[in-house]
């Protein structure tokens, strides 16, 4: 009897222990998982594919600018500012679904197939894992974005015939920063779910949140608010302008503007607002609020993912 109340004393005592070393990081052991990951892509030509899809998007939207736009855009001296532009509203559809599609299968395929088990009895938490992948699949999606741009910089002074570095570097930065973003949600999506079938749609309907159903919401407010079915406050008119600014691709486009020297991506109408505001827009409208944005959706995915993670049955 008292063999097994001291078994029992021992097993409530390393219960605890074990779950804290699984919250443990192992920068090695991340490092390890996030190489393999990284090789895997690089065998399979993915890496190579979307270098290569990102440096034939950027000359073919300079090509455009130079071919319909030209004489007008260079009479300006604007060419890197169209093309950040250009570039946005591409990339904020473009980027994103990559990461998805990158994402999605990370640690639900391998829990679905078993080979999380593996991966597992070898000297790396569950913590490790989920940050290797996210370092891995990150990897991925920014050096393919790094080589697309670094081989696209001459065909695109070429083109523009202006080229202005700064902002082509700000472009890159940000939209690596963005791309990660979207990995760390997709990671974080992928980590919850136990079905390949169910990761699939919600991947999906993570897109579509932000990309559709996030700004409809406020457009459902304004629409409320103007045929008197909800109150007209000011209170109300500020919460629908900050959840609108904390969408990763609302932050993309005010983050670009930040960096580089194109003009309002997100056509906020920024001296409307500050009269609206008597002069001085809140923090959460101001461009550089939008690397917090970022930020947080790199950080806060991931570290839900982490806290769930290592909670769950395998």
């Amino acid at each position: 009897m008292s063999t097994e109340t001291e078994t029992g004393a021992e097993t409530a005592e390393t219960e605890p222990a074990q779950s804290s070393s699984a919250l443990d990081i192992n920068p090695e052991s991340v490092l390890a998982v996030a190489r393999k990951d990284f090789q895997d892509s690089v065998r399979s030509w993915l890496f190579w594919v979307l270098s290569a899809f990102f440096f034939i998007l950027l000359v073919t939207l300079t090509g455009t600018i130079a071919y319909f736009d030209g004489d007008a855009v260079l009479a300006e001296g604007a060419t890197t500012d169209v093309l950040v532009s250009l570039v946005f509203s591409a990339g904020s559809f473009i980027i994103p679904a990559i990461a998805i599609v990158l994402g999605w299968k990370a640690i639900v395929g391998e829990r679905e197939s078993g080979s999380i088990k593996i991966l597992l009895a070898l000297p790396h938490s569950r913590t490790d894992v989920l940050l290797g992948k996210l370092v891995g699949r990150a990897s991925v999606l920014s050096l393919s974005l790094i080589i697309g741009f670094v081989l696209a910089a001459i065909p695109v002074a070429v083109l523009l015939g202006t080229f202005d570095v700064t902002d082509y570097l700000g472009l890159l930065l940000i939209s690596v920063l963005y791309g990660i973003a979207y990995t760390s949600v997709t990671i974080a999506v992928s980590s919850l779910l136990r079905s390949t079938t169910f990761a699939a749609a919600a991947a999906f309907g993570v897109f579509a949140l932000f990309y559709v159903f996030w700004g409809t919401v406020v457009g459902v407010v304004g629409m409320l608010i103007s045929y008197d079915y909800l109150p007209e406050s000011d209170t109300l008119v500020e919460a629908a302008m900050f959840y609108q600014s904390v969408n990763p691709n609302a932050a993309y486009g005010n983050a670009l503007s930040f960096v580089t020297s194109a003009p309002d991506l997100e056509d906020q109408g920024a001296p409307m607002l500050e009269m609206f505001f008597d002069g001085s827009l809140p923090f959460y409208l101001q461009d550089w609020f939008a690397f917090i944005v970022l930020l947080f959706w790199i950080v806060v995915p991931i570290g839900l993912a982490i806290y769930r993670f290592n909670r769950v049955d395998l």
